[in-house]
């Protein structure tokens, strides 16, 4: 009798022989802009730790305080036992932070996006969804009874026609939700998020932006795409993100109305049924968004680090796609090439992985590198230096 579990080996050799399987990298210490990795000394050119405050002192500080105070663990969900003060405290400092009436913190971003997008659209309803949107809102939309349909990427005309079509639905769709990410992890670029919110809210639509590589990046003091555009926060019904990023901790998190987040902690089965989060992560996502309220030199000198190396990059002759944000593609084309070319960095020093198919095109396999704040000019000439020998060696420049 043939073995059931036979098709685990087999897909996973396929992947092997395509050159599309992950191979994981140990990080041995902290994630910091020189650190070492699977036993080398190397440049972090692939964390999303924007702002470089997973190492920040005043929030490494605060989760070893909330450990004294509060424990290792919250004992239970946040519906029964497991809502502490700093759970509170930490969503009344975020929805300060966005300028909302309210804030509601998850797990993880995956769990908010997997959680709230079912809950919003059910049978009768329609989801207009940006066809590049990340997986989390992908598995979401496919989680939830409601119709759904794709606009081209960032195309407000395109989402125009496809509202217009929506009207004529018989019977008339009860609501329709729009969903994009603010800045699109693999290319770089941002929503138009301005005319979408324009064009959604010209159809009644709702409109759901999962910005989770947007805050502590763009807008007013990191505040994220909303604030980027100017963009009245009534029109943009729900703004996600994620603590795993910029902020340098972990968890998600969605922001908007009051009704929003009463609506969200009561239908969020990712939220009702999760663990909530340990004393330490609360305390180091408060003193994150202190950090930010606080310290703006962060920030700048994200945006400072990211048009140095992109200019760098592109004088050598570099493709950068659409990146208009600190996350930086180096387009590649090939899958093995890409991998090949991320080899060839870590054996000089340089830690940036290649992003093959299935997460982009067949043909748009490229090294994506995302900025540090905490990257000196020295690092930046030594990242460029070695995109330029290897790119030289792989005959791409």
């Amino acid at each position: 009798m043939r073995d059931p579990t036979s098709f685990l080996r087999e897909e996973y050799d396929a992947l092997v022989t395509k050159e599309l399987d992950w191979r994981l990298s140990v990080l041995e210490g902290a994630s910091t802009p020189r650190c070492r990795v699977d036993g080398r000394e190397v440049l972090m050119l692939c964390s999303n730790n924007y702002l470089n405050l997973s190492n920040h002192p005043k929030i490494k500080e605060a989760a070893a305080a909330a450990i004294r105070s509060h424990g290792a663990g919250s004992g239970s969900v946040r519906p029964i036992a497991g809502n502490m003060d700093l759970h509170v405290e930490l969503e009344r400092r975020l929805a300060g932070f966005k300028e909302a009436e309210a804030s509601l913190v998850y797990q993880t971003g995956f769990a908010a996006n997997a959680g709230l997008i079912p809950q919003l659209a059910d049978s009768g309803d329609l989801i207009v969804s940006d066809e590049l949107n990340h997986g989390s809102i992908i598995d979401g939309v496919r989680l939830s009874k409601a119709d759904r349909t794709v606009y081209r990427h960032c195309d407000p005309l395109h989402l125009e026609e496809v509202l217009r079509q929506a009207e004529k639905h018989s019977p008339p769709y009860r609501r329709i939700l729009v969903i994009t990410d603010g800045v699109f992890s693999m290319d770089g670029d941002i929503a138009p998020l301005d005319q979408v919110a324009r064009i959604a809210g010209e159809h009644g639509a709702m409109i759901y932006v999962d910005d989770a590589h947007g805050e502590g990046v763009l807008g007013e003091g990191g505040r994220g795409i909303v604030s980027h555009f100017g963009i009245d926060r009534r029109s943009v019904h729900v703004e996600m993100g994620t603590f795993s990023k910029a902020f340098g901790v972990v968890g998600g998190h969605v922001s908007g109305s009051r009704d929003l987040v009463n609506f969200a902690l009561n239908k969020s089965r990712t939220w009702l049924l999760s663990g909530s989060h340990p004393p330490a992560v609360a305390a180091a996502c408060i003193a994150s968004v202190n950090v930010l309220e606080t310290e703006p030199q962060h920030v700048s000198n994200l945006w400072k680090n990211t048009e140095y190396f992109r200019k760098g990059v592109r004088e050598i002759g570099f493709d950068t796609g659409k990146s208009a944000t600190p996350i930086v593609p180096i387009m590649v084309g090939d899958s093995a090439v890409a991998k090949t070319f991320s080899r060839r960095l870590f054996d000089i020093g340089i830690f940036a992985l290649p992003i093959v198919f299935p997460m982009v095109s067949r043909d748009g396999a490229r090294i994506r590198t995302i900025m540090n704040a905490g990257l000196s000019r020295e690092n930046l000439d030594e990242a460029v230096s070695a995109f330029e020998i290897v790119g030289k060696e792989l005959r791409l420049v």
